[in-house]
């Protein structure tokens, strides 16, 4: 190796760079596969485009992008764990990584709690200083780069907008990077209720507005070469109870337009008493489409920054100042003209969203599974819901099984409702070897159709994204071209079915009402409960709030360390309680979510919760 250029790699220490088409690269970060040791070179992925290439450059370009690493299925478990070690322990994500340790699970002895989408992504360290001082300020600002965030960006960088993106974490962190990735106009029985709450023409609008979406994204996979899957799309019934309701979303699904049809049986291993079935519909791999995302805006002079969390935006002059902090501590302002807040649940109050919407948390499996895989999407009617989809990796076809659903922060014991949903993949899927474990947060609107538009009536310069219910893919495709098109002073025919603001709403104040009503039974049992708990302070194996009102204290203990915080929600002042199956803390108002030594994992809160006092 000697007189090579070397570059630093965090697992065999100076290698030398690899030649890229244009002659030596300058990539500060480029990881040989461990492979090396012991064999020639395999195909390395590029840690900007995430896609398997043959040198550590793309051919015929001189690239200069930081971060190549190895592909997937290159990293073999003859790694030893001291290796795999070194490159996690200081991982920008270790927070959000199993306690019950992830090399074990890269190595095959326990089990990886981050998504399939994410496991075998390397996330680079955040820079300390994201932004500079004269780079502070754009036409358009997108909170969030998720699919809504960033396909709104790009929307507008095509129209020559200035645009940039404020990212808390990193891309895809949050739900598009723990989605099931279903793009699917069949989506369990929400047409149902769609037509029965709002009538026909609204339900035809959100399968159009939902068509674009999937078109959209299938067109978009296409032309960038992406792996997309057409699978038909089944919602079913597990038992007799679940048919009349599997019936009743074919009738509405026809009534919508879609052309679905009824299935007596389907060639699956687990219960299945009939069903509907669509045909054509897709699923993908949710993170090399966010990487070509990045890639055009970046093109088209776009600005993605990743570890500044906005907190808070007020009005200055004709804009707006978006007051962020990095993670490096530093606060400053941002302005822009206007703003679109593709955050999940809307980080502002004004509005009252998280009022109008329930926060709920699902968890997701992937498996190895000997024989044939099951094809299609599969999601039942009944309960306990059960969905199921397939999905190609590098180590093989993988099963993904999704369910135990619950309100954020208000079930006991989560971790029940999780072993149930394995003991069911393991019954139905005999020797399947479960390789992944994580979850997603989801929010359901309280008149069943997504709220896309101004935070306020006649607001121009704030718009919102929110309420997909679990079907972001196709949702959050269209919303981005909604509020696009909005900004850009056009409108899209079927968009009133996704009005943030609109007379349909009127059918959810019942629900609104009894959402709120929870909420307020909530605050006072989370302030209330733990006098009872005074005497016991103990957190072994999870967490425990106790105290009187005047000193509440959340404890938790996980590997062996214990973690005291203020249990009080820096939003609007709920009692956190502990998720032990995600071992976290939650608020059960409105969702909020914090790792065990308190730092903020989703909002709407947009601080940390507090040291205990």
């Amino acid at each position: 190796m000697t007189g090579q250029p070397l570059v630093r790699n965090p697992v065999l220490g100076e290698q030398p760079v690899r030649n890229c088409a244009g002659g030596i690269g300058e990539l500060s970060c480029c990881m040989p596969s461990a492979a090396l040791l012991d064999g020639p070179s395999p195909p390395v992925r590029c840690g900007y485009l995430s896609t398997p290439i043959s040198r550590a450059c793309v051919p015929g370009s001189a690239c200069t992008r930081s971060g190549c690493q190895p592909s997937p299925s290159s990293v073999t478990k003859s790694v030893s764990k001291a290796l795999v070690t070194s490159v996690f322990a200081n991982h920008p994500m270790r927070g959000l990584i199993s306690r019950k340790g992830f090399v074990d699970g890269l190595l095959g002895t326990d089990i990886a709690m981050t998504s399939l989408w994410l496991a075998d992504r390397v996330d680079r360290p955040l820079p300390p200083n994201p932004l500079d001082e004269a780079d502070r300020s754009a036409d358009v600002v997108v909170v969030g780069a998720g699919i809504t965030g960033l396909i709104t960006a790009v929307l507008l960088a095509r129209a020559s907008r200035d645009v940039m993106v404020l990212e808390a974490l990193t891309a895809g962190a949050g739900t598009t990077g723990n989605t099931t990735a279903k793009i699917s106009l069949l989506q369990g029985i929400k047409l149902s209720k769609i037509v029965g709450r709002h009538g026909v023409e609204t339900a035809q609008q959100y399968v159009q507005g939902n068509l674009e979406g999937l078109e959209w994204l299938v067109q978009h996979c296409e032309a960038h070469g992406l792996s997309v899957q057409r699978q038909d799309a089944y919602t079913y019934a597990q038992s007799e109870k679940g048919l009349p309701a599997t019936r009743e979303e074919l009738t509405a699904g026809k009534t919508a337009g879609l052309d679905v049809e009824w299935v007596d049986d389907a060639d699956v291993p687990f219960p299945f008493h009939g069903g509907v079935r669509l045909a054509r519909q897709a699923q993908f791999d949710p993170m090399p489409f966010l990487d070509s995302l990045i890639v055009e805006l970046d093109e088209r002079n776009g600005r993605l920054v990743q570890g500044v969390r906005v907190r808070r935006v007020s009005s200055e002059g004709d804009g707006l100042a978006l007051h962020v902090g990095s993670s490096a501590g530093d606060e400053f302002d941002v302005h822009a003209k206007q703003c679109v807040l593709a955050t999940g649940i809307p980080i502002l109050d004004r509005g009252g969203f998280f009022a109008r919407l329930k926060p709920n948390r699902s968890y997701c499996m992937a498996y190895q599974v000997p024989g044939n895989l099951t094809r299609g999407m599969y999601i039942s009617a009944d309960s306990p819901t059960r969905s199921v989809r397939y999905a190609p990796t590098a180590a093989g076809d993988r099963l993904i099984v999704g369910g135990a659903g619950h309100p954020v922060g208000r079930e006991k014991h989560p971790a029940s409702s999780v072993q149930e949903l394995a003991s069911w993949a393991r019954v139905h899927y005999p020797g399947a070897l479960q390789t992944h474990y994580w979850s997603a947060q989801d929010y359901t609107p309280a008149d069943d159709l997504p709220y896309v538009g101004p935070i306020l009536p006649g607001n121009d310069k704030i718009f919102v994204a929110t309420g997909f219910d679990k079907w972001g893919m196709t949702n959050g495709t269209a919303a981005a071209l909604a509020l696009s098109s909005r900004i850009l002073g056009g409108r899209m025919e079927w968009a009133e079915a996704f009005a943030s603001w609109s007379p349909h709403e009127l059918s959810g104040i019942p629900t609104v009402m009894q959402a709120n009503l929870e909420v307020g039974f909530n605050l006072a049992k989370g302030w209330i409960t733990p006098l009872t708990r005074i005497g016991d302070r103990t957190s072994v194996g999870g967490g425990v709030v106790s105290g009187p009102p005047w000193h509440l204290e959340a404890r938790s203990l996980v590997s062996g360390v214990e973690h005291r915080v203020s249990p009080v929600c820096p939003h609007l002042g709920g009692i956190v309680n502990w998720n032990d199956a995600d071992e976290s803390w939650e608020c059960p108002l409105h969702g909020s979510r914090f790792a065990p030594d308190g730092t903020l994992l989703e909002g709407p809160a947009t601080r940390n919760l507090t040291a205990a006092q």
